[in-house]
This record gives C-alpha cells, structure tokens and sequence, in this order.
C-alpha cells in the first residue's frame, strides 16, 4: 500500500535535482540554438517545402528534407552528433541517480523532459521565438527530421515529467520494499 510506505528525502532531493538539472540543460540547448539562428540567419519557421514525408502523424511528422537545414552538410552532421550526445548524457545521468531500471527510467524521463520544456521557455525568453504553441518547429534529426508545432512536444514532455517522476519515486519505494520482504 502507497500510504504506508514513505518517500525518503534522498529520493525527493535526487528527483529536484533532475529537474534542475534539466531545465539548467535546456538553457544550453536554447543557448546553442541561438547561435545557429544567428549564424544561419534564421527567423521565421523552418523553410521545409521541399520534403519527403515517411510518416505523418499529424502533430508530428517524419521527413527528409530536400537540402541541409543548416548551413551545410558538415554542419548538420556536427548537429546529429550533438543531438547523439545529449541524448547519452541523460541516459548516463539516469543511470548514475537511479538504482534500478523504473528509477533510471523515470530519471532519463523527468530530465529529458524538463530539458525540453524549458528549452522552448529560455528559447522563448532569449530569442522571442516560438511566436506561438503553433509555430512549427525541427524537434530532432536522428534516425530522420521530425517537425510539428511547438505544442506537440511540450504536451508529450508534460507527461513525460508526470510518468517519470511516478516511476522514479516508486522505483525507490520498491527497491526498498524488497528489502524487508
């Protein structure tokens, strides 16, 4: 039973953490973003009328473009590298804080998330973009290009922090259990 059993305050202070630490990578990742707008002179939505679509979902679409999205080729391939490393530091972060596989999951959730959310928010702040929740935007380049409005991923990532923090305090309640048992 839920009730019975307590959140320790270790559980609780790794779990902010996550969080800080998410939303302190999203500034970087929005910081990194507006270097590249800047470079690349962008201003507006992605120029993606030329694509090929291998699967839409309607609120999120999978494509290849027709040309690079950055500057060039080297560039985007510097950028697919860059997307590859964030996505191995949450996972080691994960696996550093949590002690068990519904722990490490609900810790590379929450940060994954938080990171997300907040990198729209600072991109917001920095760069006054996105003008809106409708603004269509590149979400990531790995294993194809995914775009759709801002909204999709701010929804999904708003789940994400909910399950992932769910399971990150109940995998600490479960291993714990199991102790006693």
């Amino acid at each position: 039973m839920l009730s019975s059993r307590r959140v320790d305050r270790k559980t609780v202070t790794d779990a902010c953490f996550l969080v800080i630490f998410g939303v302190a990578f999203g500034y970087v990742e929005a910081a990194v973003v507006v270097y590249l707008r800047t470079l690349i002179k962008f201003r507006q939505n992605y120029a993606l009328s030329r694509f090929h679509v291998y699967l839409n979902l309607g609120f999120i679409e999978f494509v290849k473009p027709a040309h690079a999205l950055l500057l060039n080729h080297r560039i985007a391939d510097i950028e697919v590298a860059r997307e590859s490393a964030t996505i191995v530091m949450l996972v080691v972060l994960a696996y550093l804080v949590g002690k068990n596989t519904p722990q490490r999951l609900g810790a590379f959730l929450t940060s994954f998330a938080c990171w997300d959310i907040s990198y729209y928010g600072w991109l917001r702040i920095l760069d006054q973009w996105p003008r809106s929740l409708f603004t269509r935007d590149v979400y990531f380049l790995i294993p194809v290009t995914w775009i759709g409005p801002v909204l999709t991923p701010l929804v999904i990532c708003t789940l994400m922090v909910i399950v992932g923090v769910w399971l990150f305090v109940n995998g600490s309640l479960r291993r714990r259990s199991a102790i006693f048992w």
